[in-house]
C-alpha cells in the first residue's frame, strides 16, 4: 500500500469507539481529493470482531493485528503501528486525538521521522499532500499546516471534529461494502509490557455535550451570570443541553465539561442555538459542524452570523422569555 490513507481504528472495553467512523469519514474525504485508497487497521485481541463495522463503502482493506494482550498497551500499539507504516508506506495515517493514541503515536512519528500534528480539527488533500488545521497560540488562532518534505504524515484528529459520513454508517448496521481482509503477525520480542493502567471514571452525572442532539449555548452576552438560571430553565423546557463559550467557563460560571471550542469539546448536534455568543474563531471551530445553527446576538456585526443558518439581531433575554412563554 504505497501511498493512500491508513486509518487506525480504536477499540475500547465497550467495543469500537465512535471516533473510528469519524476517522474513516476523514480518510474517505482525503481519498476523494486524490490521496489514494483507504485502509483501516484494527489492533487488539478482539479486532476481528469489528471488521464488519469498519467495512464501509470506500474502504478497500481492513488490516488485522491481534496481539495476545487482553487490554491496550501503549508499547505494543507503538510497535504495531510502526511496523504497519514501514511496511505499507501510506501517505497519511489518521488516528484519534485520544488518551490511548497520545500514549504511542507521537513516539512512532518521532522514531520514523514522520510529519505529525495532534488535535487536528480539519484535514484535506490539496496540491498532492495533506493540509491540516489546529489551534495555535492558546487557541487564539487557527494554524494551517502542510508537510512538503514528508513521505508519510501522521495526524491525530480531535473526536467530533469530523462527523461520520452517511455512507460510513452502513458498516455499523451490517450493510457496508465488502473490504479485503489482511492479517499481520506482530513481532513483540523485547517489547515492554505495561504493568497496570488505571482509568479514572468521569464524575457521576457529568454532562457530555458531544453526545447532545440539541445544544443551547450561551456566551459573554449573558453578562455576569446572575441570569444563567433562566437559560438553564429554558434549556430544560426545550429539551436541550446547556453549553457555553470559553469566557463563561474561565469566569467559573459554567463547568469546563460544558465548554464548546478548540480548547473544550467539539460538537456536532442537530441544532445549535447560540445566545449571546460573538463567534470567535476557536469557538466556531468547535461547533461549525452542527447541522442547524441559530444565532441570537444584539450586535449585527457578530461573527457568529457568518456561520449561522438562521440569525436574529435581538436581546437574547427577550428572545429567551418569548420562547419560555411559548413552551409553558
Amino acid at each position: 500500500m504505497s501511498g493512500g490513507v491508513l486509518v487506525l481504528g480504536e477499540i475500547g472495553d465497550d467495543g469500537l469507539r465512535p471516533s473510528t467512523l469519524e476517522l474513516i469519514a476523514a480518510g474517505l474525504e482525503l481519498a476523494d481529493g486524490g490521496a489514494g485508497r483507504v485502509a483501516v487497521a484494527l489492533i487488539g485481541a478482539d479486532a476481528p470482531a469489528h471488521v464488519q463495522a469498519v467495512s464501509v463503502a470506500g474502504v478497500e482493506e481492513v488490516i488485522l493485528a491481534a496481539p495476545e494482550r487482553e487490554r491496550f498497551e501503549a508499547h505494543v500499539w507503538e510497535a504495531a503501528l510502526g511496523a504497519l507504516i514501514e511496511a505499507r508506506r501510506p501517505a497519511v495515517v489518521l488516528a484519534g486525538h485520544t488518551a490511548d493514541s497520545l500514549g504511542f503515536a507521537p513516539a512512532v512519528a518521532a522514531r520514523l521521522r514522520l510529519g505529525f500534528a495532534s488535535d487536528v480539527t480539519w484535514v484535506a488533500w490539496e496540491q498532492g499532500g495533506p493540509l491540516a488545521r489546529r489551534g495555535a497560540y492558546g487557541e487564539r488562532l487557527i494554524a494551517e499546516l502542510d508537510f512538503p518534505a514528508k513521505e508519510t504524515v501522521l495526524l491525530l484528529l480531535r473526536p467530533g471534529a469530523c462527523g461520520a459520513r452517511a455512507d460510513a454508517d452502513a458498516g455499523a448496521g451490517g450493510t457496508g461494502a465488502s473490504a479485503r481482509i489482511s492479517r499481520v503477525e506482530l513481532d513483540l520480542d523485547g517489547v515492554a509490557r505495561t504493568e497496570r493502567i488505571e482509568l479514572r471514571e468521569a464524575p457521576a452525572g457529568e454532562v457530555d455535550i458531544a453526545k447532545a442532539d440539541f445544544l443551547l449555548s450561551i456566551g459573554r452576552g449573558v453578562g455576569g451570570g446572575e441570569r444563567i438560571g433562566e437559560l438553564e430553565r429554558l434549556a430544560r423546557l426545550m429539551g436541550a443541553t446547556l453549553s457555553g463559550s470559553g469566557p463563561l467557563v474561565e469566569a467559573g460560571l459554567l463547568s469546563r465539561a460544558r465548554k464548546v471550542g478548540q480548547s473544550g469539546r467539539t460538537v456536532a448536534p442537530r441544532v445549535y442555538l447560540a445566545l449571546g455568543i460573538s463567534g470567535a474563531a476557536p469557538h466556531v471551530a468547535g461547533m461549525s459542524k452542527a447541522r442547524t445553527i441559530i444565532a441570537v446576538n444584539s450586535d449585527p456585526g457578530a461573527r457568529i452570523f457568518d456561520v449561522a443558518h438562521y440569525g436574529a439581531v435581538a436581546d437574547l433575554f427577550e428572545v429567551a422569555a418569548e420562547l419560555e412563554r411559548q413552551l409553558s
